[in-house]
């Protein structure tokens, strides 16, 4: 982080060609460099670390509603000078984390601002989370005799937070800065990601039953959970329902050929496994006997199958299958079950329960609501 005064600046600010856009041909080219960088019709622009205020006075031109921040008074003051006469609001504030409360931007503008601020990725990941749907970040930055910010290490900073990243050279322009420059300068036009409708993996999971006893699987080779049990499962498949996937996977793990009269809906589980994704599962029942007698049928997915009591279920099984069956055994009938990043995949006895129940809406009877049962 660089520390600057910036109020005792803020007089002689304007001196240098690029801050105080006095030269008309300096000013016309980043008129001209802006507009190329903002939405073509009217937006929302957040201008950080707006200095007198000369880029944010650009965009007011050009028709776009701005609000500018900068931590120097003083600055705030010549910037709301230069501004008079347009909309635009300037705030005193920290451009990293602008007074802004939960409004959102179409644009967020910062010129020279993030290389001394204390944590650029931050400030990135904050200034993104102020983004409408579909909006950009436009960042101005470079190297200055070793000092500042590379492209590369802003774009890989960007690549998680944003749909695309642009990379604009500048130092070659020189009616930008005043004069020819021979440093990394540049700009960087990010777009945020479009939203996308939520969409989880369904799978489905097999509590075949033998009175007490469950029939659990050991995985082995699939490079998730090897080593451990689960019960038969696997995931849906495009134009599946969960009832047909599940008899599928019967089918092709352990051999057993069930009907849709031979499955009852046992449970439903959100979960999401350590750094993973997020899921739907649903477990089904049914008896032993139902379909055959199970079998090893996938031997490069699973070293082994063996039955366990339910009352007596052993600690070596992906956590995931243990909460389910432990709920089940409970009558609980929906859950929801949320590793943290650092969880283990394997049930963990004495672990903190990842699992929370759902409670269920109960009808004692089938009356139609507000009529009294006689």
């Amino acid at each position: 982080m660089t520390t600057i005064d910036w109020d005792s600046l803020a007089d002689s600010f304007d001196r240098e060609p690029d801050h105080g856009l006095l030269d008309p041909d300096v000013r016309a080219a980043w008129a001209a460099r802006l507009e190329g960088w903002l939405p073509g019709e009217p937006s929302r622009v957040l201008d950080l670390g707006c200095g007198t205020g000369s880029l944010a006075l650009l965009a007011a031109e050009q028709g776009h509603r701005v609000t500018a921040v900068d931590l120097s008074p003083r600055m705030v003051g010549l910037a709301r000078s230069k501004l008079a006469g347009t909309d635009a609001e300037v705030l005193v504030g920290d451009a990293g984390r602008p007074p802004v409360g939960e409004r959102t931007f179409d644009v967020v503008l910062a010129r020279h601002v993030l290389w001394m601020l204390p944590d650029p990725e931050e400030a990135l990941r904050h200034w993104a989370s102020l983004l409408r749907p579909g909006g950009r970040l436009v960042l101005i930055e470079g190297v200055w005799s070793g000092t500042g910010l590379p492209a590369a290490r802003l774009t890989a900073a960007l690549a998680p937070l944003t749909e695309r990243v642009h990379h604009e050279r500048l130092s070659a322009d020189p009616a930008l800065w005043g004069r020819p420059v021979d440093d990394e300068r540049y700009a960087l036009i990010a777009r945020s990601a479009t939203p996308r409708r939520h969409a989880e993996v369904v799978d489905v999971h097999l509590i075949l039953r033998r009175g007490d006893e469950v029939l659990l699987a050991r995985r082995s080779g699939t490079g998730y959970g090897d080593g451990l049990l689960n019960g038969p499962s696997g995931h849906v498949e495009q134009g599946e329902d969960v009832r047909t996937a599940m008899i599928r996977e019967a089918c092709e793990e352990i051999g057993v050929e069930l009907t849709p009269a031979d499955l009852r809906v046992a449970l439903v589980m959100q979960h999401r496994g350590p750094a993973g994704q997020p899921r739907i599962g649903w477990f089904f029942e049914a008896e032993y006997g139902a379909g055959g007698e199970p079998f090893n049928r996938e031997p490069e997915k699973c070293s082994g199958l063996s039955w366990h009591p339910l009352s007596a279920l052993p600690d070596d099984l992906v956590a995931y299958c243990r909460a389910g069956l432990d709920a089940y055994r409970a009558g609980e009938r929906f859950v929801i079950h949320w590793h943290e990043d650092d969880d283990p995949i394997a049930h963990t006895p004495g672990s903190q329960d990842r699992s929370v129940i759902l409670p269920a809406t109960h009808r004692e009877t089938a009356s139609t609501p507000g009529r009294s049962r006689d």
